[in-house]
């Protein structure tokens, strides 16, 4: 065996192994949705697209060692860099495909952005692991230990007795490398390489991810990131006139509302209610989607929020912009428009000088805060809410003796004792007060005190008993607000930052953008609304009904006055959505021609339909506008309110 081998023979071997670890992978996943692959008859495209991507990845992490080895593979020190950039990739792979299947039960899509954001905060995540998820982090843990061994053993035996090549040859076959390894990684001819985008063939958008593989997947959402300012371009390109010209004709506001010239979409605003300035208090629910609020055709789990419903102004037919919270704190602090780039609250041009309500009413003398039963530095909030306008920030180590701590800080009860207590003191000090309320305990792993409710089902930690204990929670906030002395001062909303998990054979599964909303103080009237509105309409209309007047840039209608949004704009990863009221959609995805569809909500499925050229702009329009304004600048409210 002396000097026999090709100086290519480790990097193939590893090659081939890893294509194997690929397909099988695949395969297992695929066989777990069997269902939903057959249902859109996609196995001969889902392994044919799988293993050109998988060719792609592979020359990538493996195009730059094989040149080298070419090059230098009479190197000792060439061949130990070799041993551990083949074994440390090798391992890379297997450990992400092991990570996948726990990925996918809860977000419905292979590891992408929000695998690399969670890495971000290890404390909450592991934490969340080990509650919830301990035999999968075993599991994991156990196959990547005993890979690094198996691929070390055998990254040493693959780099012995490599033939030595003539440097007559070696410049030729390097050639060829680059050559295999350019032509492999970009996998097209056209004038942009392979993007997710080009292997997607099919409605399901898991099914659109198993082509991938999940370093892939992650490794590609990395690169995106880079991309952020310009992020809505993958969706096409509009004269700017144009877009804004689109966006202002769909708004239905009149001409002389736009004051400003450098920012487009700053208008003056008048609120209907026109008494003493009232308070602001926006409870943001976590993850508690429609799917779990009785009143709204969902499971019974909510008897308080369904007996405060007939006491306040309840929309019936409200949609989140995403999936994630920040997402949801986007909509409703800022009004702002989603985008295929991480939410404002993690950007770095939106880190101060960016418009949020709460800078707007701390301008117009109110106190703000951010009141969170977690840390208030997770997903960036503390940097993002102090940059904007917030005063206070309350967060887990603000609670003296709270009566339960969970793995993702205090229980809900304590966050709205804590909140009563705030706002009492507020009142008793004469000032008006906006504040956020952001919950915690129906958040995976489903932690909550003993005691508190009837439970839904066993075992006690799921997804439907902790539900049922956040609306216990808010019942209780409001046996104190009702006694309390700000009670006839303040307006109230209700809301869910997002659904509790976006799942379903759709590119964009709408039902799970489906929240409840409610309204709720003193004068406010008992109403269903059945108007289709979305998260980005409630910071307009909190600040009508409380009495606060002036100019903004949200776009965002005023649901007190008689307008109909007719619109929601729905963010999934990279799709994005345009729902009308007839419940014709626009799903625009990255490099493709948008696509007209039809929601049928009894079958909670898309179904195609042509839809027209105007509602496709009026869609591109809406995704260009926030990466436009981000971009340069251009959220902000100006000088007028200071």
């Amino acid at each position: 065996m002396k000097n026999t081998r090709s100086p290519l023979f480790p990097i193939v071997v590893f090659v081939v192994i890893n294509l194997i670890i690929f397909s099988l992978s695949r395969l297992g996943l695929s066989l777990w949705q069997m269902e939903r692959v057959t249902a859109v008859q996609g196995w001969r495209e889902l392994f044919l697209q799988g293993l050109r991507i998988d060719v792609v990845a592979l020359c990538y992490l493996f195009g730059v060692p094989a040149l080298f080895t070419v090059l230098f593979h009479t190197s000792d020190l060439w061949k130990k860099i070799l041993r551990v950039w083949l074994t440390f990739g090798s391992v890379f792979i297997i450990f992400m495909e092991i990570a996948t299947p726990a990925f996918i039960e809860t977000y419905d899509y292979r590891p992408n952005r929000l695998f690399i954001e969670y890495l971000i905060y290890p404390k909450e995540v592991f934490s969340m692991l080990v509650e919830g998820h301990l035999s999968e982090v075993i599991l994991n843990l156990v196959f990547t230990v005993l890979a690094t061994i198996l691929y070390w053993q055998l990254a040493a035996w693959s780099v012995k007795n490599l033939r030595p090549m003539s440097w007559k040859v070696r410049p030729i076959v390097a050639l060829v490398v680059i050559g295999v390894s350019f032509i492999g990684a970009r996998s097209s001819f056209q004038h942009r390489g392979i993007n997710p985008a080009m292997v997607a063939f099919s409605s399901d958008s898991l099914v659109n991810s198993l082509v991938l593989n999940s370093g892939y997947s992650v490794i590609y959402a990395a690169q995106q990131f880079k991309d952020e300012e310009k992020s809505s371009e993958i969706y096409g390109k509009m004269d700017t006139n144009e877009m804004l010209r689109i966006v202002k004709l769909n708004r239905g506001r009149a001409v002389d509302d736009y004051i400003s010239e450098k920012f487009p979409t700053l208008t003056k605003n008048t609120a209907s209610y026109q008494g003493k300035p009232k308070n602001i208090v926006i409870i943001l629910q976590e993850s508690l989607g429609a799917q779990f609020i009785g009143t709204l055709g969902g499971k019974p789990l909510s008897p308080n929020i369904d007996r405060l419903a007939k006491e306040g102004w309840l929309f019936e037919n409200i949609y989140a912009t995403g999936t994630r919270s920040v997402r949801g704190i986007e909509a409703v602090t800022t009004g702002f428009i989603p985008t295929p780039a991480r939410a404002v609250v993690k950007l770095n041009n939106s880190q101060n000088n960016f418009f949020t309500i709460a800078d707007f009413l701390g301008k117009q003398g109110y106190d703000t805060s951010f009141i969170y039963g977690g840390e208030k530095h997770f997903d960036n909030m503390a940097s993002f809410f102090y940059g904007n306008g917030v005063k206070t920030i309350i967060d887990q180590q603000d609670y003296k003796n709270p009566k339960f701590t969970a793995t993702w800080g205090v229980s809900d009860e304590d966050l709205f004792d804590k909140a009563d207590e705030t706002f009492t003191k507020l009142q008793n000090e004469g000032k008006p007060f906006f504040s956020l309320v952001f919950s915690s305990s129906n958040h995976d792993p489903f932690e909550f005190p003993d005691g508190k409710i009837e439970l839904y089902e066993q075992p006690k930690a799921t997804r439907n008993n902790s539900a049922k204990y956040a609306d216990y929670a808010v019942g209780h906030f409001f046996n104190l607000a009702k006694k309390s002395n700000y009670w006839k001062d303040t307006i109230f909303l209700v809301i869910a930052d997002h659904d509790s998990r976006a799942a379903g054979a759709s590119l964009i599964p709408i039902k799970n953008f489906h929240i409840p909303a409610l309204i709720l103080g003193e004068g406010i009237a008992p109403r269903r609304d059945q108007r289709l509105v979305s998260q980005i309409d409630m910071p307009t209309t909190l600040l009508s009904l409380a009495g606060v007047s002036g100019n903004y840039p949200m776009i965002g209608y005023d649901l007190t006055k008689n307008t109909n949004p007719d619109r929601a704009i729905m963010q999934f990863d990279q799709t994005q959505a345009l729902m009308k009221g007839n419940r014709d959609v626009v799903i625009q995805m990255p490099s493709k021609a948008a696509q007209g569809y039809y929601y049928d909500k009894a079958t909670e499925t898309l179904k195609e339909k042509s839809v027209s050229e105007e509602m496709k702009q009026e869609a591109l329009a809406y995704a260009l506008l926030g990466s436009y304004l981000y971009k340069n600048r251009l959220y902000q409210a100006g000088s007028e309110n200071k």
